[in-house]
């Protein structure tokens, strides 16, 4: 069973529990008239009453090759706010088909947090920009295949020519135009951003476990700012992949002719290892790619290199094991390893049995052209860390360096957690590990906190990591920035 993590987002006069997604950068909602079975909603739907249709629509697509999960529908604008947040003429789809699993995860929608160039609606609007075209059936943006990557080739900037064939060079949209569109067309939180509404331009996320030993990490979503009782000091920080003209990345401005721009929240990462041993470069990868991962809150499951999955599977001595048995994938980044929890890498295989756990891991389609990461690492290894996504400048990156900033949470004993759950449950919940499945909040705090989850918020917050814990009391957060409650749900679903 996959799992997604969500927050309440207003739209119109409607509030929305909508998927927390780093993986993509659209905001989407289920219409009201949808007709992807919605007559069974058990949370709100988009009514549209104060939607204004742009006379575009977009398929969005999400995953790759051995998902091919999608949502199609009309795009306009809206008013859209999180929390103490608001932004007007919000673009945004009202998905009107999808067969994604959205609503059995009791979620209405994606909450995209990636960057504006690639935002699906952003490059669709940008494509109408151009005249003199006949249709729209030319366009690569609305309508994604897999590992979906922009077409930016009919873009003009510096020293660089336009090279698709359905655009005249002269009539295709500049750089220029492309980041002035940033702070109207793009993405609810790169709005805010450029609106200056942020104190800084970063959202943090921690997750909460959900089976085996459930809490951990308070489920939290912060923007603005890092939440109370974490420094960016505590935290190691790496700096974004960018995307050059020569691999389909943004052509920079003439004001800034060195400019290279990320697509999406994909770092480099050193090695990969699996209980304590540097497992091989995958032979799929053409060697010349640098390792890379993309950080995916949208992504239920671990994904990546076939062949270095069959090596995992080998040292593990098959495709399950022994729910009791300790087992640590590990990522190195930025020179730190960072551990997967040994309680999030599986999943019981059957319910009443821990004789069998199955690993969260899937393989993915390989760099070849377009995105150029190897991994794709989700809420598995995002339970594992405290995970903050800088955004830096936007329309000028080398201003202000995009980055991410990662903290290990996985306690020292975790694997005597994990075998001390086990053999509970074995005793006294006839071999069901714990499990737990929560409908959205139906209100936004004010005054969250990390560290172990409990019922209501704590007075006092708490953060665990191997090495040290820190208490102190909680204050509130500054106007320019706010702190919502992520909560999960459960589905056969995994959305990027």
């Amino acid at each position: 069973m996959f799992r997604t993590y969500s927050v309440l987002v207003q739209i119109g006069e409607t509030l929305l529990p909508l998927v927390v997604d780093t993986g993509s950068s659209d905001l989407w909602v289920l219409a009201s008239t949808c007709s992807a079975d919605c007559f069974s909603a058990t949370v709100p739907l988009y009514p549209q009453t104060s939607f204004r249709p742009s006379g575009l629509s977009v398929r969005l697509s999400y995953g790759d090759s051995r998902t091919g999960t999608y949502a199609q529908g009309p795009v306009g604008v809206d008013t859209a706010g999180i929390a103490n947040f608001w932004v007007r003429d919000q673009f945004l789809a009202a998905i009107l088909e999808t067969n994604t699993s959205v609503l059995q995860t009791d979620t209405a929608g994606i909450f995209g947090l990636g960057f504006p160039i690639n935002s699906v609606i952003l490059n669709a609007l940008l494509a109408t920009s151009v005249p003199h075209r006949t249709s729209l059936d030319g366009l690569n943006t609305p309508s994604f295949s897999t590992r979906v990557f922009p077409d930016l080739s009919g873009i003009r900037g510096h020293r660089t020519t336009v090279t698709r064939k359905d655009w005249a060079p002269s009539l295709s949209p500049s750089v220029n135009d492309v980041l002035a569109s940033f702070s109207t067309n793009g993405p609810l939180i790169p709005r805010l951003i450029l609106a200056g509404a942020l104190a800084s331009p970063i959202v943090a996320v921690s997750l909460q476990r959900d089976a085996i030993e459930i809490g951990g990490n308070q489920g939290i979503l912060s923007i603005g700012e890092l939440p109370p009782g974490i420094a960016a000091d505590d935290m190691g920080w790496v700096p974004l992949r960018g995307y050059t003209v020569a691999e389909g990345g943004l052509p920079p401005p003439e004001d800034s002719p060195n400019e290279v721009y990320p697509i999406t929240w994909e770092v480099t990462v050193d090695d990969v290892y699996f209980d304590g041993l540097k497992l091989p470069r995958s032979a799929l990868v053409a060697s010349n790619i640098t390792l890379t991962a993309l950080l995916d809150t949208g992504n239920s499951l671990i994904r990546g290199p076939k062949d270095v999955l069959e090596a995992i599977a080998a040292q593990l001595g098959g495709a399950t094991y022994d729910c009791a048995e300790a087992h640590t994938l590990a990522f190195q980044i930025g020179g730190k390893m960072y551990p997967v929890d040994p309680r999030d890498f599986g999943s019981q295989t059957f319910e009443d049995t821990t004789s069998q756990c199955t690993p969260n891991l899937s393989p993915t389609d390989p760099p070849n052209s377009g995105f150029l990461y190897s991994w794709s690492i989700g809420d598995p290894f995002l339970k594992s860390v405290f995970v903050a996504f800088y955004y830096g400048n936007l329309t000028h990156p080398s201003q202000d360096r995009p980055r991410v900033g990662l903290l290990s949470t996985v306690p020292s004993d975790a694997a005597q957690r994990l075998q001390a759950t086990v053999q509970f449950s074995n005793v006294t919940l006839g071999g069901s590990l714990p499990m737990v499945s929560e409908g959205a909040p139906s209100d936004t705090p004010s005054f969250p906190g990390i560290g172990i989850k409990h019922s209501s918020l704590p007075s006092q917050i708490s953060y665990t990591s191997s090495a040290t814990m820190k208490r102190m009391p909680v204050s509130p957060v500054s106007p320019a920035s706010i702190i919502a409650l992520l909560t999960i749900a459960f589905a056969t679903f995994a959305m990027s």
